[in-house]
């Protein structure tokens, strides 16, 4: 089984499983060791009372993707730490895109970068998660 292979079988056996990302309104897009690109299209309830998309819908949907690129090699990974800042608003019909990327992996412990921008490029917010290996794994090899 190839990496991408691993990773897509990985995706598709959280995503059986994740009702909170499709809740939200997200598509999984693409995945690879180490790598994911999670959408959103920004609707009506996703917005707070400035009239612009929430800032928890925002991480949410970066913590989603940083889930899905710290879980493509099939081993069970949780957040052990995230941040987020936010460098503009998402506006209602934005279509936000979280793209995922892998900076180390060390044992147990790895670093992910998310970026969160519209359809248009512009940055919405940064994100950084930290992940820790757990027992188990999503499918069985």
């Amino acid at each position: 089984m190839t990496p991408r292979e691993r990773a897509e079988k990985a995706a598709a056996s959280m995503w059986a499983s994740d009702k909170a990302s499709k809740w939200a309104g997200m598509e999984l897009i693409e995945v690879d060791e180490g790598r994911a690109r999670i959408e959103l299209t920004v609707e009506d309830h996703h917005c707070n009372g400035h009239g612009i998309c929430h800032g928890g819908v925002t991480f949410m949907l970066a913590d989603s993707c940083f889930a899905f690129a710290c879980n493509s090699r099939n081993q069970s990974t949780v957040a052990q730490s995230n941040s987020i800042t936010f460098t503009a608003p998402g506006r209602l019909g934005d279509r936000l895109i979280a793209k995922a990327e892998e900076v180390s992996l060390t044992g147990r412990s790895g670093i992910y970068d998310v970026t969160v921008e519209n359809q248009t490029g512009q940055m919405i917010a940064a994100f950084r998660g930290l992940s820790r290996a757990i027992k188990g794994q999503l499918f069985e090899e």
